[in-house]
């Protein structure tokens, strides 16, 4: 024990006077950690993992991006209860479906309850885009789902008589209705997490 406290000394010390006079505290921090993995002959596999997580980072950034511009190019898609193409229409689960099933290649459950109940419960503050968003729309809990695309809208198949459209989330009739936000945790992503 005695042996490690004096080598955590060292290691400030010769961190401390190796740090930049005008550095801030976060820098000399990051100095001192690498120092000391660099002593323990981890700083390779530290700076290889670092690359990793911002390299998954990156890839879940992009298909959230390739989820939404995919998504929108089925503006204008009529509503059809039960419908999950572009062929013959879609409800909002079968929208919601499709997209992720085309862009990621992820088959998520068929109806908006079962897809709530199979993805991860996020807050309302943490959205990102190609998050799931979910109302009560017919008096029972998740009964309506679309995809957010970004500062506060979020795109769907809405109703009978419509089509796929973004929408507002801070309108009225949306804020009352609002049930939660869910994120689809693909089995890679579940990898990273980990």
């Amino acid at each position: 024990m005695r042996k490690y406290l004096c080598f955590l000394l060292v290691a400030c010390a010769v961190g401390a006077q190796a740090a930049p006079v005008n550095g801030s505290a976060d820098e000399m921090d990051r100095l001192l950690a690498e120092k000391v993995l660099a002593d323990k002959g981890l700083l390779g596999q530290w700076n290889e993992v670092r690359a990793s997580v911002a390299e998954k980072a990156q890839s879940v950034a992009d298909r959230a991006s390739e989820l939404v511009v995919n998504a929108m190019g089925f503006i204008g898609v009529p509503y059809r209860r039960g419908g999950s193409s572009a062929e013959t229409g879609f409800d909002c689960s079968g929208f919601v479906r499709a997209i992720y099933q085309q862009t990621v290649g992820l088959v998520l459950p068929r109806s908006a309850n079962q897809q709530a109940a199979n993805t991860q419960v996020i807050d309302k503050k943490d959205l990102q885009p190609g998050d799931l968003v979910f109302f009560n729309t017919m008096r029972r809990a998740f009964s309506h789902v679309g995809i957010y695309v970004g500062d506060g809208k979020f795109i769907h198949s809405p109703r009978s008589g419509a089509e796929v459209r973004v929408e507002d989330m801070h309108m009225a009739y949306w804020q009352r209705r609002f049930d939660g936000a869910r994120r689809v945790v693909t089995p890679a992503a579940a990898t990273a997490q980990q």
